[in-house]
């Protein structure tokens, strides 16, 4: 498949210096330092409720400075917020707009909606397994095809940074390993930070492995892969690098 051009050339890195923010009287970071890579996947692992989200919306840009200390840098001087696309669990698709509309929403809601910008739509719609679905409404989409039309609005953005927050989590596992296999094809060259809870996910997609833990949390960088992705899970090196994960995870 014929991956899409993404047209930024350089993706950030991101620098999270000394981070520190407090709910009431519970410490959540606390100098807390994490760097992610440019133009990488960088996968957090973690129980629930750690942290993994809440330095998604950080970086987003969703947390107002006030709130916490610390400095959140990107290497190209542009705040991060200003270069994120986002995509979530749920699909956020609106029930009354076309698997189409609810692509471009975001260009018709800037007002930057164009020929152009609808070709780039339908070229997506085609790549990722959804010609011929363009008019239908999300109800009679299945969960699959609703997270392709999420992933074909991130596309859209034409954001340096993804943050995606387990966006395969609710889909059957054949359909969110198709959706990984895209997305890796579909988003070469960005900065990418993902969330996820399946450590088989995190070693088919991840450039850079955190296990985040504890309160304050603290992140362990506990893998640097370099290899292409999407990895194959019938490589032998795969079986290793999930006995050394599995380990450090207490699996």
């Amino acid at each position: 498949m014929m991956s899409y051009v993404f047209s930024h050339k350089i993706a950030p890195t991101i620098f999270l210096e000394n981070l520190c923010l407090s709910f009431g009287r519970d410490v959540l970071f606390h100098n807390m330092n994490l760097t992610i890579a440019s133009g990488k996947w960088t996968c957090l692992l973690g129980a629930s409720g750690v942290g993994k989200t809440t330095l998604l919306k950080l970086i987003a840009g969703l947390i107002p400075n006030p709130f916490f200390q610390g400095n959140i840098r990107c290497d190209n001087k542009i705040a991060s917020a200003q270069q994120v696309a986002y995509m979530a669990q749920t699909d956020l698709l609106q029930p009354w707009l076309t698997a189409l509309d609810n692509a471009l929403l975001g260009h018709r809601l800037r007002g930057s909606y164009s020929n152009t910008v609808l070709a780039q739509a339908k070229k997506l719609f085609a790549q990722v397994g959804l010609k011929g679905a363009e008019k239908k409404f999300p109800d009679q989409l299945s969960g699959g095809m609703r997270q392709r039309v999420a992933l074909v609005r991130t596309l859209l953005e034409e954001k340096s940074i993804v943050l995606m927050d387990e966006p395969f989590s609710a889909v059957d596992a054949i359909t969110r390993f198709q959706l990984q296999t895209l997305a890796a094809e579909l988003l070469q060259n960005r900065t990418v930070l993902l969330v996820t809870h399946d450590p088989l996910e995190a070693l088919r997609l991840g450039n850079d492995i955190y296990i985040l833990s504890g309160a304050p949390v603290k992140a362990d960088h506990v893998m640097q892969l370099e290899n292409a992705i999407p990895r194959s899970m019938d490589d032998p090196d795969f079986i290793k690098y999930q006995r050394t994960l599995f380990n450090a995870l207490n699996l």
